[in-house]
């Protein structure tokens, strides 16, 4: 009896190991079916991708809806039929025996949801491979059809992504461009999205293929291109672990770059297509207007002369109450202010008029296009009118864009409710009772005043100080040394409404504004801030507490909802890009030797202050010139030190701030090699810019002076062979040239840029190297780094470096006989195109500081 149990044992355990490998096994056979109404139900590959049933991943509450999808890391990466192929719980998914696929809406059905039409194709199995691509293959082992040539919302590494691909997402579609630009659409007919490397349509590639690499690159690669081009980085770019990254098309119409640790269930945006969620078309479905309620994207109604669609949804959209149809000759105009509805490609190409805003509105109510149902006028100075008849309008409201709206209605026009509001509206009850608790706050807070101002005037109206204590107490908080809190609408009103622009970086745009107590100030709108209020708040303390005389100077910031501005001191002279690469007809801005060598030292001081003399090391991690601004007397004072924690401040190790956004030909090598980013890198970017100090050319530039190579590399080897005047901008006299400091500067520069961070000096050194005060050893050959491209080129190659990235106002430099030369640089039609190509602002948010 005993052998006998041991034999049925053995055939038992034979049997559940062969039903495991099947289960596990790549190839699926003929007839195979998957059960909605089975949750065990599924095909699996060796690594755990498994294609199943799933609940709507959307709305996974509402249990009635499910897919057949295949699922990598708990991530839906494809569904059968795409989002619109919803079933039931009584859906089977089968490979049938003529070869085809197909979702089924019950086993006993004969008409499927989906089909891959590979019914003639003499298909005998289905493999389900580890990196999510579900391939039908015929007796050859050949493919015939697969789920990466066929996808749905999603591409994952090794998926490429063609012309003839699209991804699709309710109303929304992704598509790649000939040209090689990435295009979003609602409806597949208005463009709101069209961004790459190419601003003609007329360019085409030969068959270009989008990529997302297991590394967070969105790259682009064409046989017409020597190296793939990098089109976007995810914040978590090359960050170390067993991570899936992948695009997705949502279906707020946004095109993402997710993360997603392996074994865990979160995925983490780290990179979006569109900034602004309320530039997406269509986002708050039809005569819905999109806004923000603190950094959150809101739907409302335009007016109370609108309901919601669906209350329990506001993103589809209003409704009139009363239909235009029903009121003929009762029409009315319902005006929005700081609203506009977005006009994209094909209807901005018509529908658009030069006209005062009066005539705006009335040419829509009353005018020839008896179509027009809605709208605006700009106010931006272009006097251009957009009138809207299609049947979909799309509506955005922020107190920044000047704009107005109208929108037909049937009248009256009734109140809009609260910009901040979903568009629910709470009833006159409540809006009474919010009425009367302002007015009691308001008459309060008036009568506070008045009781304190009394108590001034009687103390002091005799003293003979009285007069210019209103003017000191208008000082006192800016003079106190801490931050001073402005509103948005203070800083509205010093800039003019955000008229005058000075530049914009990598961290925001820079306006010129007038302060209250008269005082001229440069005021950045910050963009990519992750941070809460407190932690923003603690950052603006840390930053405004660090006082250097090479520093410039943070009077105050403003935080309100999503809106973060720093305001800075106004640097009269502005960068010092603008002195140092300037044409032959700009050569009036020309600096001499003593100003360059003066503006070396004070950078290099206020750089040493940051990492050594802070009582926290602050990394600044994006050295140019762009960031060294000059005040009246020409002296140097570093900006922006501090914004790379603000903008993601997630991890201290190694004191480094790695995910930041910097600037190509300045980034130190360790960047790319994914190693630790600390104030070594710093000095590296100084050693660039002090380069470019004395030569006056970008470091990263290439020529037939130069042999075709990059700068730097070029100048060592005119360096090792002595020959330092080819080095020396040429535009500078000679006799007026100390040319003792202009070697310490080059010795010192080669050392900065050496490959290794070890060989590099602290700051504090690089200052004594070029005071004279240590002496210099001979510095060993620095490697040509690599650090503009990795694999490719970078999709930001625009005016990043050539703009101003902070509060440049450009006024010519010290017209002194001894500081100015008229001699211009050499070919100056070509010197512009290496400068075009060479100013790539290269994205790198690595997410770990």
């Amino acid at each position: 009896m005993l052998p006998l149990k041991s034999n049925a044992f053995t055939l038992l355990l034979i049997s559940l190991l062969a039903t495991s490998a099947a289960v596990l096994a790549a190839n699926i056979p003929l007839g195979s079916t998957l059960y909605a109404s089975d949750p065990n139900s599924k095909w699996t590959s060796p690594n755990g991708t498994t294609l199943s049933f799933i609940t709507d991943p959307v709305d996974p509450t509402s249990g009635a809806s499910l897919f057949a999808a295949i699922t990598f890391n708990n991530i839906p990466i494809w569904k059968a039929g795409g989002s619109s192929a919803s079933v039931n719980s009584s859906a089977v998914f089968r490979l049938v025996a003529s070869g085809d696929l197909q979702l089924l809406p019950s086993s006993t059905s004969t008409t499927p949801v989906w089909s891959s039409g590979t019914g003639n194709l003499s298909v005998t199995a289905v493999a389900l491979e580890d990196s999510g691509n579900l391939i039908l293959k015929n007796a050859s082992g050949s493919a015939v059809w697969t789920s990466f040539d066929h996808p749905t919302d999603v591409i994952v590494p090794t998926q490429s992504f063609t012309l003839r691909h699209t991804l699709s997402s309710g109303l929304y579609s992704f598509k790649l461009q000939e040209n090689g630009n990435l295009t979003l659409l609602w409806n597949d007919t208005v463009e709101y999205y069209n961004s790459g490397l190419n601003s003609t349509r007329n360019f085409s590639f030969t068959n270009p293929i989008l990529d997302i690499r297991s590394t967070g690159i969105l790259t682009l690669s064409d046989p017409t291109l020597p190296n793939p081009l990098d089109l976007a980085y995810s914040s978590d770019y090359a960050e170390e672990g067993n991570i899936l990254r992948f695009l997705k098309l949502d279906n707020d119409g946004n095109l993402r770059i997710y993360s997603s640790a392996i074994g865990s269930r979160t995925q983490i945006e780290r990179w979006a297509a569109v900034d602004d969620q309320c530039q997406v078309y269509g986002f708050c479905g039809n005569m819905g207007i999109c806004s923000y309620n603190d950094s959150n994207p809101v739907c409302r109604c335009p007016s109370d002369n609108f309901v919601l669609i669906d209350k329990r949804e506001s993103r589809k959209g209003c409704k009139r109450k009363v239909e235009l149809r029903d009121c003929p000759g009762s029409e009315t105009m319902l005006p929005l202010e700081h609203s506009i509805f977005l006009t994209y490609p094909p209807e901005l190409s018509s529908q658009i008029y030069y006209i005062a805003i009066s005539a705006c509105m009335s040419n829509c109510l009353v005018g020839a296009t008896g179509s027009c149902i809605a709208s605006t006028s700009l106010s931006d100075g272009s006097g251009q009118c957009y009138l809207k008849s299609s049947n979909f309008i799309s509506g955005y409201h922020s107190p920044a864009i000047p704009s107005t709206s109208y929108m037909k209605v049937c009248g009256p026009v009734m109140p809009t409710p609260s910009m901040a509001g979903t568009g629910g509206g709470k009833g006159k009850g409540w809006r009474l009772t919010a009425w009367l608790v302002v007015v009691v706050v308001v008459v309060t807070l008036l009568g506070l005043v008045v009781v304190e101002g009394g108590l001034w005037w009687w103390c002091f109206r005799n003293s003979p100080k009285f007069g210019g204590l209103s003017a000191q107490y208008a000082l006192l908080e800016y003079a106190s040394g801490a931050p001073v809190q402005f509103s948005y609408k203070e800083l509205q009103k010093a800039t003019n409404g955000f008229k005058e622009k000075l530049g914009a970086g990598g961290f925001g745009a820079v306006y010129r504004g007038v302060l209250a107590n008269r005082t001229t100030a440069a005021v950045k709108q910050l963009e990519g801030i992750e941070q809460g209020e407190k932690q923003f708040r603690m950052e603006v303390v840390t930053i405004s507490s660090t006082h250097h005389l090479n520093l410039v100077r943070l009077i105050g910031f403003c935080s309100e909802g999503r809106h973060r501005l720093l305001v800075y001191e106004f640097m009269k002279n502005g960068s010092l890009d603008n002195f140092l690469f300037v044409s032959e007809e700009q050569s009036g801005k020309l600096l001499s030797w003593e100003y360059r060598y003066s503006i070396a030292l004070g950078t290099a001081k206020g750089i040493t202050y940051l990492h050594e003399e802070c009582r926290d090391c602050i990394v600044h991690c994006d050295i140019k010139p762009e960031n060294i601004l000059l005040d009246e007397n020409y002296n140097a004072k570093v900006s922006d030190f501090g914004l790379a924690k603000l903008v993601n401040p997630k991890d201290h190790r190694y004191r480094t701030l790695k995910s930041v956004r910097g600037t190509r030909g300045y980034l130190a090598p360790e960047w790319l090699a994914n190693l630790p980013i600390t104030s070594k890198s710093d000095v590296y970017s100084y050693g660039m810019v002090l380069l470019e100090i004395v030569s006056g050319r970008r470091n990263f530039t290439v020529s037939e002076e130069t042999d075709h190579m990059k700068f730097s590399v070029w100048a060592y080897e005119e360096f090792e062979k002595g020959n330092f005047y080819a080095i020396l901008d040429k535009r500078l006299p000679r006799n007026e040239i100390d040319m003792e400091q202009v070697i310490r500067a080059i010795q010192v520069s080669f050392w900065c840029i050496q490959e290794q961070p070890s060989q590099r000096p602290m700051m504090g050194k690089v200052v004594q190297m070029l005071e004279g005060i240590i002496e210099i050893d001979r510095p060993p050959p620095p490697k040509a780094a690599t650090e503009g491209s990795v694999g490719g080129t970078s999709l930001y190659a625009s005016s990043s470096i050539s703009a101003p990235s902070t509060f440049a106002a450009s006024v010519p430099a010290p017209s002194s006989s001894s500081s100015l030369q008229t001699a211009g640089i050499s070919s100056s039609a070509s010197g512009k195109q290496v400068y075009r190509e060479s100013s790539s602002l290269l994205h790198i948010d690595m997410d770990t500081k």
